[in-house]
């Protein structure tokens, strides 16, 4: 083995519950991406032998989840959805072809989905527990309102309590302590690591900047954990895997085969067609029913071809053999480098997969399948990565970000 790679996914939304009104136009992110993201990827857990993902789960998003008001209005969202995926498979039979291809993918699809939500009875948040449970899937928590912290360092008071809120609603729902926390936009300052350590977190997240303005340059770049002065370990982000998969210039996502996120039959349809399955305000949004790719990122929307299944399946066999040979290629050039075996971090929010990039999911399978049969990359969670660790370096992380410059 030269290398070892560890996909993060974080998961988050803002809060937005309103149970004084049937229907609260926000509160359809979520509906949204349990529909596109969250339960995707728990199908993905039942159908692979094996994998290693290291995730976190939100507090704003956990209490989200788990409100019974909220799963009552997701089952009746399901409900309308499916209804409209049905009328859209009698109507598309006089269209284009490739329509009523994605109108029956579409109703089949969205009954798998209702389906394993009731399969919980409603809380997915027992699926993730129970793949948790097995050691494949590995759970962190966040700050208790996903409030940037460097602006409140001043305050510590709040610093600290942000995190202890954190690991007690993670304890609530996942009923177990968490090992790990994801600073809300990989925000850190010097200092903070002090706060997670009173809380018995043993490693977090940060920006590529923070190990390569850090007070002792790591000897091993982004490509180990270090420790810092109070006893937590710092895993730092590796910029090209982030390039490859989420760059709106290069990355994959934009390939012309792909699904168009921006055009959905909620503005196509005629107003007496959709009202039903719009906002009871008659403002128009997106459903989830689209069939357009793609095509070209300097088309007009109006412009877009018929989205084909086949062929963006095609286009997701190539880009996640693309991403192994990459990542195979970097281990084993920083294994040469290095000496030692690298630990690729490659963190994204869970809503680029399945909800911007539709086919997300899809590649992220087939990645984690490809992984298992090769012989120069292993997945890993964090905490395999700390637990097998025979040394670590002793440094202090820079104040940086994930934002743009990776500063604030």
């Amino acid at each position: 083995m030269r290398g070892k790679i560890l996909i993060f996914l974080h998961a988050h939304l803002p809060y937005v519950h309103h149970p004084e009104y049937d229907h609260f136009l926000e509160e359809r992110w979520l509906f949204e991406a349990i529909t596109e993201t969250y339960i995707p990827l728990l199908m993905m857990f039942d159908e692979i032998e094996d994998f290693r993902l290291t995730m976190s789960i939100t507090p704003p998003l956990m209490e989200m989840l788990s409100s019974r008001d909220l799963q009552e209005k997701y089952e009746r969202h399901m409900g309308k959805l499916i209804e409209l995926a049905d009328k859209e498979v009698e109507r598309t039979k006089k269209e284009h072809p490739l329509k009523h291809k994605m109108a029956k993918f579409y109703r089949e699809h969205f009954e798998k989905i209702l389906n394993v939500f009731r399969s919980y009875d409603g809380n997915i948040l027992e699926g993730f527990r129970k793949h948790q449970e097995t050691g494949k899937l590995e759970i962190v928590t966040c700050n208790a309102t996903h409030a940037f912290l460097p602006l409140y360092q001043m305050y510590p008071e709040v610093v600290n309590a942000q995190i202890t809120v954190g690991v007690k609603n993670h304890e609530k729902h996942m009923k177990k302590h968490p090992r790990g926390i994801w600073l809300a936009e990989c925000g850190y300052y010097q200092g903070l690591d002090l706060y997670l350590a009173q809380n018995n977190i043993e490693y977090f997240f940060v920006d590529s900047h923070a190990f390569w303005f850090a007070d002792e340059q790591p000897r091993y770049g982004v490509y180990r954990p270090i420790m810092t002065p109070s006893g937590v370990f710092a895993f730092a982000r590796d910029p090209e895997s982030s390039e490859q998969v989420w760059s709106a210039a290069v990355g994959y996502p934009g390939d012309p085969r792909y699904r168009e996120f921006y055009r959905d039959i909620g503005f196509d349809r005629e107003m007496e067609y959709i009202k039903d399955y719009i906002d009871p305000s008659g403002v128009r949004i997106n459903t989830g029913i689209k069939y357009h790719r793609i095509t070209s990122k300097s088309l007009d929307a109006s412009q877009k071809e018929y989205y084909d299944i086949d062929l963006a399946m095609e286009a997701v066999e190539e880009h996640a053999r693309d991403f192994l040979h990459k990542k195979e290629s970097q281990a084993r050039r920083l294994m040469d480098i290095m000496g030692v075996e690298p630990v690729i971090v490659a963190p994204f929010d869970a809503e680029l997969f399945g909800h911007w990039w539709f086919e997300g999911v899809f590649f992220l399978k087939r990645f984690f399948e490809l992984v298992n049969g090769s012989k120069d990359l292993k997945l890993v969670t964090a905490s395999e990565v700390i637990d097998t660790l025979e040394e670590v370096q002793i440094a202090t992380p820079a104040d940086s970000s994930w934002g743009a410059g990776g500063y604030y």
